[in-house]
């Protein structure tokens, strides 16, 4: 025992460095596996093997598909937002920027199907039917949008409109974990230098006792696994307060933070993500758009046939039946083309009257811990062992460089 005393005096720097080593490396080894879970964005390297790629970018569509799953089947569904929309008030805001765009439309139409008989009608008369049709475009448009409510999950894939956004820009879906995990990513790191530190202390007792060189690396490596581990698990268990050793209670860190983690996410989503301006562009251009250009034909059917006994007769024996229905197409088109731009005046009426963030936050705070858990949790266990096995790693490198500087002073 004299000896072992004696040797501490003399190297009493050399041995005090080792938990310092084995904080640090519990600190770098988080830092190191944080990075790893959201950079790089693209593929580095060489392909398939030699490289990296962050695991949330490169699991990007799996990912966004399990946020959202989350997201619509217990946070919000496409009926309920849309349902809050008035058609009518969505026809009074469109008024001024449709009747421009349902002059272009009438103009090109008319030019384009009957350009000889459209060009000898007097300006007055020309004016007329262009009034004519403006002053029936509102009615039209709140009639397509109170269709669209009826219908919405045939002409609206809220999945889709989220998938694509978030595996489009990888960026955005790192934000959505990394806002919503802030402080337990902080929590990862700085866990890392306590964890570390202690079994520092538990290496240097063991190698001032009996100085076996695979002592540091294999505590390098159990440092870097263990705090890892641990430092993951503290996060998400347990689910509900539970008291240890009668000492202290612990609840996992994301669940305990519920409140504050929902008024950031619910903000981010309906800020960047499900706006009232991505939620028509999807509507109107998205997959199922088909199926709303199918209810403006429809619609400019019920709108001619109330003028059946006059205009529409003329209409197609002028330009004919299979021109007629062209030029319907041709019109229905036109409209869908102009929409999104005029949509655009009623994004403020429609952040309001949808209430996404507020919506979001509210039915976050009511979800289950199981079904909470799930909106951060995919992003550690995707490739989890990874993370781990390269903190061990990076743990196991440093221990042997421990060896060869102790071997080398203390000599």
């Amino acid at each position: 025992m004299g000896e072992i005393l004696d040797d501490f005096a003399r190297h009493w720097p050399l041995y005090v460095s080792i938990p310092i080593v084995a904080a640090l490396i519990g600190y770098t080894t988080k830092l190191v596996a944080i990075r790893m879970m959201f950079q790089p964005l693209e593929f580095v390297g060489i392909k398939p093997f030699l490289g990296w790629q962050g695991i949330v970018p490169r699991r990007a569509a799996r990912m966004a598909g399990i946020a959202v799953d989350t997201m619509t089947q217990q946070l919000i569904k496409p009926a309920e937002i849309m349902a809050r929309l008035d058609p009518e008030r969505i026809a009074k805001e469109l008024e001024v920027p449709l009747h421009a765009a349902v002059e272009e439309i009438v103009r090109d139409v008319a030019g384009h199907y009957q350009a000889g008989l459209w060009e000898s009608l007097p300006i007055r008369v020309q004016d007329l039917v262009i009034h004519r049709v403006q002053a029936e475009s509102p009615k039209m448009i709140a009639a397509v949008m109170e269709a669209i409510k009826l219908d919405v999950d045939n002409v609206f894939d809220l999945k889709d409109m989220v998938v694509t956004s978030l595996v489009k820009d990888k960026a955005l879906l790192n934000r959505i974990f990394q806002e919503a995990g802030k402080k337990e990513f902080q929590f990862i790191a700085r866990s890392g230098i306590v964890f570390g530190f202690v079994i520092g202390v538990i290496q240097m007792v063991t190698w001032v006792l009996f100085k076996f060189p695979l002592i540091m690396p294999l505590f390098g490596l159990f440092t870097g696994w263990f705090t890892d581990w641990l430092a993951l698990k503290m996060i998400f268990v347990p689910r509900q307060p539970k008291r240890y050793f009668g000492l202290f209670v612990w609840q996992g860190l994301f669940l305990k933070r519920r409140a504050e983690v929902s008024e950031a996410y619910g903000s981010l989503i309906a800020k960047e993500i499900i706006t009232p301006h991505n939620v028509l562009e999807a509507v109107l251009r998205g997959p199922l758009s088909d199926r709303v250009l199918g209810l403006i034909q429809r619609q400019i059917d019920a709108e001619l046939g109330k003028q059946a006994n006059i205009a529409k007769p003329l209409v197609v024996f002028a330009v004919g039946s299979r021109r007629y229905q062209d030029m319907k197409l041709s019109i229905s088109r036109s409209i869908m083309d102009k929409l999104p731009e005029t949509m655009r005046y009623i994004e403020d009426y429609a952040e309001d009257a949808m209430d996404i963030r507020n919506t979001l936050v509210n039915k976050m705070k009511a979800l289950e811990p199981e079904e909470f858990e799930g909106l951060l949790r995919p992003a550690f266990q995707q490739d989890e062992w990874i993370l781990i096995a390269t903190g061990a790693v990076l743990g196991f490198c440093v221990g042997e460089a421990q060896v060869l500087l102790l071997e080398h002073f203390a000599s």
